[in-house]
């Protein structure tokens, strides 16, 4: 999760000598009493939790989301995280059961800040994330049947099981209703290159992604799927012209740094690949097709040293990668 949470401590002028004393006497005492009372309401929140009491339970819970994380030292700490660790979960649970969105995705926020890589985080987090998308696709369709945003919703789940015919009928409609709409020519390009490969789909993929710049010149990814297109064409310059606009539109788009370094590599304008393909094992330093390239290109530009290193880094990242994981490397 992104950001930094600060706590601020209350801030009162004292006298030096009253500072000092203050000092001295915290050193190696037992938490407040205050602070005691607090840890038993939750204690006792979480335990109604695990009894089904959702509605007792939550008002406390909440309260332990905006709370500064277990301070302290040794075993006070580690039963402070504990604590907050079993409460964020009740809070997550509690918030699903009663339809509490902003609470449930507060919890979830706060275990994926406070316990990133523990393995029952990521998996509730899956799993209420996911609930939370289908019932608002519920109430979307419930609530506004009619819109494009419903039929839009309808049509991606086509896509989704294949039904390529039926997701396109879908976009169509929309696109009757409002020609304008941004995002929906570019997604019946990407319905006709799904049907197969074919020079007609290509075209009609192609007419697609064109005329969603009409409408949207600020979509990235119609800039990139053209230049995807000119690029297994051969068509070198159109690629290089396409591909820089894509990562000029969105800086973070990673796939448009590396196909941008391989058509220029493939142009013979190895110097000029060389940034672009840097820019991106930046980006995505475990991807060993971007270390491959820029090695291609160090070496094609008479760095030998730093080819090497990169070849070390893609053998490095190819060994780490699980057999089924796909790159990010255009074909």
């Amino acid at each position: 999760m992104r950001g930094i949470m600060s706590n601020f401590l209350l801030r009162w002028p004292l006298p030096v000598f009253g500072i000092l004393l203050a000092t001295a006497s915290v050193a190696g005492q037992a938490p407040p009493a205050s602070s005691a009372a607090a840890n038993s309401n939750v204690e006792r929140a979480i335990d109604l939790a695990t009894k089904g009491r959702c509605e007792e339970a939550l008002p406390a819970l909440k309260q332990t989301l905006s709370r500064p994380p277990g301070r302290g030292a040794g075993n006070e700490q580690t039963s402070g995280k504990q604590l907050e660790y079993r409460a964020a979960m009740a809070a997550a649970k509690c918030a699903m059961s009663l339809d509490q969105a902003q609470t449930a995705v507060n919890a979830l926020f706060l275990l994926k800040r406070d316990f990133p890589h523990d393995p029952e985080v990521l998996y509730i987090t899956t799993h209420y994330l996911s609930e939370l998308a289908t019932r608002a696709s519920q109430e979307l369709a419930h609530t506004a049947p009619d819109s494009y945003q419903a039929q839009e919703l309808q049509a991606e789940s086509f896509e989704s099981q294949g039904r390529w015919a039926e997701a396109a009928a879908e976009y169509q409609k929309i696109l009757n209703q409002n020609a304008n709409v941004p995002g929906i020519h570019f997604r019946l390009g990407r319905v006709a290159l799904s049907k197969g490969a074919s020079e007609a789909n290509t075209e009609e993929a192609k007419k697609e992604f064109e005329e969603e710049l009409k409408t949207d010149p600020s979509n990235a990814a119609a800039e990139f799927s053209l230049g995807e297109i000119a690029r297994r064409a051969g068509k070198w310059d159109e690629a290089i012209a396409r591909f820089s606009t894509a990562a000029r539109l969105d800086s973070g788009f990673a796939e448009a740094y590396l196909a941008l370094g391989m058509s220029l590599a493939s142009a013979q304008k190895f110097a000029e690949a060389v940034a672009p393909l840097e820019k991106y094992v930046k980006i995505v330093p475990d991807d060993p097709a971007g270390h491959y390239q820029l090695a291609i290109a160090y070496d094609r530009t008479g760095r030998k040293e730093s080819a090497a290193k990169e070849m070390q880094l893609q053998r490095e990242a190819a060994a780490k990668a699980p057999p089924s994981a796909t790159s990010a490397t255009p074909q």
